[in-house]
C-alpha cells in the first residue's frame, strides 16, 4: 500500500524525528510567504503572453539577408577610398507573399512565412564589439551590468507555472559576454535566466534523488519550514526570500522539466514539420521545439541561442561569409517550423517572436575580392512575427549602401520598449529600487515603435 505524505509526517513524528511544534505545521497549509515568481498583472491588457528571442551569435550581416542592396552590388569591389571598397552580397534576393518583401536565398523557409513577419531594417546597436553589442541588446548598457531583458520581465510578470521559471534559456555554448546575457544583476536572483544545454542532461540535476515523490515532498516541506523560520528571524529579507524561492523552483522543476524534454510524446507529423528524430539534440530544431514545449507550459520568456563565442560557430564573418550556407541551413527551416507550429496550436496570436544580432556587418572592406566583413552597428535588420505586430511589412531603411540608418531608427531601447508594451508592460513605470535611484530596462531612453503594431 502507498505511503501517504500524512501518514509519512506523521510516522516521522513518531519515531521522534520531528519536533513536537513542527508537526502541525507541516500538516497544515503550505507557507503564505510572498512569491516573488507569482504570477502578476500587467500594467494594461497585453497583446502577447510570451516571448521566444532568437538571438544569433556574432552580428548577422544584414546585406546578405534581410536587406537587399542593389547600388552596392553594382559597386562590388570598386574602390570607395584608401583602403575602402565596396563589398556586394554574394546571395541573391527573391520577393516572398503577398507583401512581395525581398528575402536573401539563405532563408527561403522564413521568406515563406514573411506575410506573418515585420522586417526592421533600421535597427542600431550602442556599442560595435561582441561584448558590448550583446550586452546592449539584451540589457539596455554596454558598459555596466544590468538585468537581462528576461529577468526584467520575469520580474514584472512572473510566472504561470510555479514549478518552471519565468525565464529559461537554451544555450549550447557561451554566446559572447557569456552568463550576462541571461543575469538578473540587481533584480532578486530568482529572475535570473535557467540556463537549457541541448544534450542528454539539459538541466543538471533534473532526476530527484529521493526513491519517491511522496518523500521527497515531505522532505521538502521540512525544508520550507525551516527556511521560512529562518527568513522571518532576518525580517523577510527579499534577496534572501528569493534565494530561497530559487532552490523552490529547482526542486519543482524536477516534476516539471522531464516532461518538456520529452519530444517522444509529439507526434510524428510535429516532429516531421521540424525535420526532428527526438534523440537529437544537436540542431536548432531541438531548440524551437522545447521552446514551444516551455512556453507552452508557462515560461514567460524563452531565449534560443545560435552559435557560442567561437568564431567557429557564430555568425561573425571577418574572414569566411561562405558559411553562413550552413548556419542559415541550420535555422531556417527551424525558424519557420515553429511560426507554423504556433499557428497550427493557436498559439501565435498571443506569443511574440523576435529574431536578432548584436550588430550588422560592414558594406566595405579594405581590399577587393575579401571573403567577409567587418563589425557594423550604425544599422542592421531584425524581424518581429507574432502577437501585436503587422505582419508582411518593412519598417525603416538603411541608406542604398546598407551603411547608416535612412529612416525611422529603432534602438535597442525602443526595440525593448516595444517588447515590454506587447507584455502589457509600460517601459517607463517598470522600475527597480537599486543604489539609491529606480533602474529599469530602458534606462532613459526607449520609445514603442507603434508603427509596427497591429
Amino acid at each position: 500500500m502507498a505511503t501517504t505524505r500524512r501518514q509519512m509526517i506523521r510516522s516521522l513524528a513518531a519515531s521522534g524525528l520531528l519536533l513536537p511544534g513542527l508537526l502541525s505545521e507541516l500538516m497544515a497549509s503550505k507557507s503564505t510567504a510572498l512569491d516573488p515568481l507569482a504570477s502578476r498583472p500587467p500594467h494594461f491588457a497585453p497583446k502577447a503572453k510570451r516571448v521566444i528571442f532568437l538571438f544569433m551569435t556574432g552580428g548577422v550581416s544584414h546585406i546578405d539577408t534581410f536587406d537587399p542592396k542593389p547600388v552596392l552590388d553594382a559597386r562590388h569591389d570598386t574602390r570607395r577610398r584608401e583602403r575602402q571598397y565596396y563589398k556586394g552580397s554574394g546571395w541573391k534576393y527573391s520577393r516572398y507573399g503577398q507583401s512581395g518583401i525581398e528575402v536573401s536565398d539563405l532563408f527561403p523557409k522564413i521568406g515563406g512565412m514573411i506575410d506573418d513577419i515585420c522586417v526592421i531594417r533600421s535597427m542600431t546597436n550602442i556599442n560595435g564589439d561582441h561584448f558590448g553589442g550583446t550586452i546592449g541588446i539584451h540589457t539596455g548598457s554596454a558598459t555596466f551590468n544590468r538585468p537581462s531583458i528576461g529577468s526584467w520581465v520575469s520580474y514584472g510578470l512572473g510566472t504561470e507555472n510555479a514549478n518552471l521559471p519565468a525565464f529559461m534559456v537554451i544555450s549550447p555554448g557561451l554566446p559572447y559576454a557569456g552568463g550576462q546575457v541571461w543575469g538578473s544583476d540587481f533584480l532578486p536572483a530568482v529572475h535570473q535566466g535557467t540556463r537549457v544545454i541541448p544534450g542528454p542532461d539539459p538541466i543538471a540535476n533534473m532526476l530527484r534523488r529521493a526513491p519517491t515523490a511522496e518523500l521527497q515532498r515531505t522532505e521538502l516541506d521540512m525544508l520550507s519550514y525551516f527556511n521560512q523560520q529562518h527568513l522571518r528571524g532576518r525580517g523577510n529579507d527579499s534577496q534572501l526570500s528569493a534565494r530561497i524561492k530559487s532552490f523552490e523552483t529547482a526542486a519543482g522543476m524536477q516534476m516539471a522539466a522531464p516532461d518538456v524534454f520529452d519530444l517522444r510524446k509529439e507526434s510524428k507529423s510535429t516532429l516531421d514539420l521540424y525535420g526532428l528524430d527526438p534523440d537529437d539534440t544537436s540542431g536548432f530544431a531541438w531548440q524551437c521545439l522545447v521552446g514551444r514545449r516551455m512556453i507552452e507550459r508557462g515560461v514567460r520568456f524563452v531565449e534560443l541561442i545560435d552559435g557560442d563565442s567561437s568564431v567557429d560557430n557564430n555568425w561573425d564573418a571577418h574572414a569566411e561569409l561562405t558559411k553562413y550556407d550552413k548556419l542559415a541551413r541550420n535555422v531556417d527551416g527551424a525558424i519557420a517550423a515553429l511560426i507554423q507550429d504556433l499557428k497550427q496550436r493557436g498559439m501565435f496570436d498571443d506569443t511574440l517572436l523576435v529574431f536578432t544580432t548584436e550588430f550588422g556587418r560592414s558594406p566595405y572592406v579594405q581590399n577587393p575580392g575579401t571573403n567577409g566583413r567587418g563589425h557594423h552597428a550604425h544599422v542592421f535588420s531584425t524581424w518581429l512575427a507574432g502577437a501585436g505586430i503587422r505582419g508582411g511589412m518593412v519598417y525603416g531603411s538603411s541608406d542604398e549602401l546598407g551603411d547608416r540608418v535612412a529612416e525611422n531608427e529603432v534602438s535597442v531601447h525602443d526595440l525593448q520598449a516595444t517588447i515590454l508594451h506587447l507584455l502589457g508592460m509600460d517601459h517607463e513605470r517598470l522600475t527597480y529600487r537599486h543604489a539609491g535611484r529606480d533602474f529599469r530596462l530602458t534606462d532613459v531612453h526607449g520609445h514603442v515603435v507603434s508603427n509596427i503594431l497591429s
